[in-house]
């Protein structure tokens, strides 16, 4: 109600001349003399009008009320005082409660930090008991160990003490025993000492008595023996005399003489060929180094392997080997024709591989052998040469051995210019050239139950007659860019993919992209053969399981592939080498035949150039250093004094030109030699 009355709700300012006792105006004119200052006076006069009664104020609030009264909403505007008035109380009532809230949430507050405190001071002192329980038991386990420590050393020096007690005892019971030893053989030394002189001094006693017993001995013998001989021979006689006049029995006594023989003589041969029959169904010859055969020691010993290969299924000709496209066709127009020749029960044809080593030769033969359902046989012609003279019954009994199979069989002959080479050779035995006849009888027709493949690194070597028997013949080439890419991918399957899937194994491949890799080595491995890249990715493998973590890495598969190339690079090389001075030396150096026949026949060297012709005879020469007639005829006539002159002529070629040789030993020692 304030406003009515022109009170303001601001109390009044006290006047300062009230509270300080003293005149504002006469303390200031005092001080400053007669000067006045205008900010002091305007102050003073702010503070008077402040503290001064208005008494306008008063008067409009009495009009107003007056005004009021007169009014008919006087009651309501009563009533809306008191409700300002009772709202500013719920006002101060709520300031009240929030004051209260906020004095219980500082003593919460103060609680939950009392709290906190509480808790860090607990953790504290659980932290610091936990430290000291730590530090107890580090020192009660440091006692522990020194009181074992203590305890080991107690021990072992007890039980050095008990060794050294043993070692003393041990001792002397040996020297105790060696003792009594000595004392035993001294007294049988002197037992059997005492015995021989005691059978001595017998002996010489009794000698007269051994003598005569002897000499009665001795007649006893030969009265006994006489007697025994006379018998012998009368009962001897007796029967000869009745066989002799007895015609009959002479008869029977013959035939079953005659009969015993015979039963003797068939008795062997008939065990002899038994026993062929049943070494060529059942057993294996020397020769053949692998085979699909089995025999019925095989079947007891791997019966598991033996059944898993009776019924595995048919493969692709082709499966796992890698070759150029236009030989794998070819190759396969061969497995089928082998296949249906055997389903039609034809006659096979013999094929021969030739091309480098490692190129797949081998690997086909054998799935050849597989997908035409035939059994297969791998010889090596290495093999024939140590056995000298029995290699003719060898091959024999190979061959023998394949017309036994029932389904058929493909002989592999691997390595074969180390037997079947020229016959006309200088340096080939008698040995090697009948074990090559019998190769050639063996194989002079077509057989249906056998196919002979022969493989060869240097087929200008095999003899005419061999390359005669030959059907076909297929080149393997060394793989070019796509086929190594295909090795590679194959052979990293085979002995890196497959190794690291296996349950517990320690081989890992580090994160790379294994195709980009597998294209890089194929670039790097140019030249090689499918057995190098093989032989490769089994160094990968190799290089994996000798790592500290068995993590294979790409720089660890190039780093392979790159010593790889360089290796084969050096065998290229040495190779090369090889052969270069293996040709030199059989071209300079003249053997002791040729020799022989040059002084026996000079006239051989001018051969390739002389052609006699005659209207009846003719004379054809075969080899340089002789004449050989393939007819009887005389000789014709020609002109020998342009011959020897000829000859005189170039002789200083052949004996003043010093021969310079470089032996294959030398080449590699870069030493030469001179003939």
């Amino acid at each position: 109600m304030s406003w009515l009355f022109g009170i303001k709700s601001t109390p009044p300012a006290p006047n300062p001349s009230d509270i300080l006792g003293v005149d504002i105006n006469s303390a200031a004119g005092g001080s400053g003399g007669d000067g006045k200052d205008p900010a002091k006076e305007a102050a003073q006069k702010g503070i008077e009008s402040n503290y001064r009664f208005d008494s306008s104020a008063l008067e409009r609030a009495a009009a107003a009320a007056k005004d009021l009264e007169k009014s008919s909403h006087a009651k309501e505007a009563l009533e809306l005082a008191k409700l300002q008035e009772a709202t500013k109380q719920k006002d101060y009532d709520a300031r009240i409660a929030e004051f209260q809230a906020a004095t219980e949430q500082s003593k919460m507050d103060s609680l939950r930090l009392a709290a906190e405190e509480r808790r860090k001071i607990l953790q504290e002192e659980s932290k610091l008991n936990q430290q000291k329980a730590l530090y107890e038991d580090e020192l009660a386990r440091r006692r522990y160990g020194d009181q074992l420590e203590q305890q080991k050393r107690a021990q072992e020096e007890t039980l050095r003490r008990q060794e050294e007690s043993v070692t003393k005892q041990e001792q002397i019971r040996q020297q105790s025993v060696m003792k009594e030893l000595q004392m035993r053989e001294a007294e049988r030394k002197n037992r059997v000492k005492e015995e021989a002189e005691i059978k001595a001094k017998v002996e010489r006693e009794n000698r007269d008595i051994y003598l005569e017993q002897i000499r009665l001995r001795a007649q006893e013998g030969r009265v006994t023996t006489l007697e025994s001989i006379k018998t012998i021979g009368s009962v001897v006689g007796t029967g000869l005399q009745s066989f002799v006049s007895d015609w009959d029995t002479m008869v029977k006594a013959a035939g079953a003489m005659s009969l015993l023989a015979l039963g003797v003589y068939a008795a062997k041969n008939t065990t002899y060929l038994a026993a062929r029959r049943m070494e060529a169904v059942l057993g294996k010859p020397s020769l053949v180094r692998e085979t699909s055969r089995f025999s019925p020691l095989e079947l007891f010993q791997h019966p598991i392997q033996i059944v898993k290969r009776l019924f595995r299924k048919q493969e692709e000709a082709l499966s796992g080997v890698v070759l150029h496209p236009k030989l794998e066709e070819r190759l396969r127009d061969i497995a089928i024709a082998t296949k249906n020749t055997r389903t039609n029960k034809g006659s096979h044809r013999n094929v021969m591989f030739y091309g480098p080593p490692g190129t797949g030769k081998t690997l086909f033969a054998k799935r050849l052998a597989v997908h035409s359902g035939m059994d297969y046989a791998l010889l090596s012609g290495g093999d024939v040469g140590p056995l000298g003279k029995d290699g003719v019954t060898a091959i024999h009994k190979v061959f023998d051995w394949a017309h036994a199979s029932r389904k058929g069989l493909v002989l592999f002959l691997d390595e074969a210019d180390a037997f079947l080479r020229k016959r006309s050779a200088e340096k080939m035995s008698e040995e090697m050239r009948s074990a090559l006849n019998a190769f050639l009888y063996r194989t002079g027709e077509q057989s249906k139950k056998i196919m002979v493949v022969v493989a060869s690194n240097t087929p200008e070597q095999l003899d005419f007659a061999v390359n005669d028997r030959i059907d076909e013949m297929v080149h393997f080439i060394l793989p070019g860019k796509d086929e190594r890419e295909r090795l590679v991918r194959l052979y990293f399957d085979r002995f890196i993919l497959e190794v690291a899937d296996k349950r517990g194994s320690r081989m890992k491949l580090g994160e790379f992209d294994y195709s980009q890799v597998c294209s890089e080595v194929a670039t790097v491995c140019e030249g090689m053969s499918g057995r190098e890249i093989a032989k490769l990715a089994s160094a990968w493998q190799a290089t994996a399981f000798a790592s500290e973590d068995g993590i294979l890495t790409k720089g660890m598969m190039l780093d392979r592939a790159r010593d790889a190339a360089v290796q084969h690079r050096q065998k290229t090389e040495c190779s090369m080498d090889t052969h270069f001075s293996t040709q030199l030396v059989a071209k300079t150096v003249p053997t002791p035949r040729s020799l022989i026949r040059l002084l026996q026949n000079p006239l051989g060297i001018f051969e390739p150039f002389l052609r006699f012709s005659s209207k009846k005879n003719t004379l054809a020469y075969r080899k340089i250093g002789g004449l050989t007639p393939m007819r009887a005829a005389s000789k014709p006539k020609h002109n020998t004094s342009m011959i020897w002159s000829a000859f005189f002529c170039l002789s200083p070629v052949f004996f003043l030109v010093p021969i310079r040789i470089t032996p294959s030993s030398s080449l590699s020692s870069g030493k030469e030699g001179n003939v």
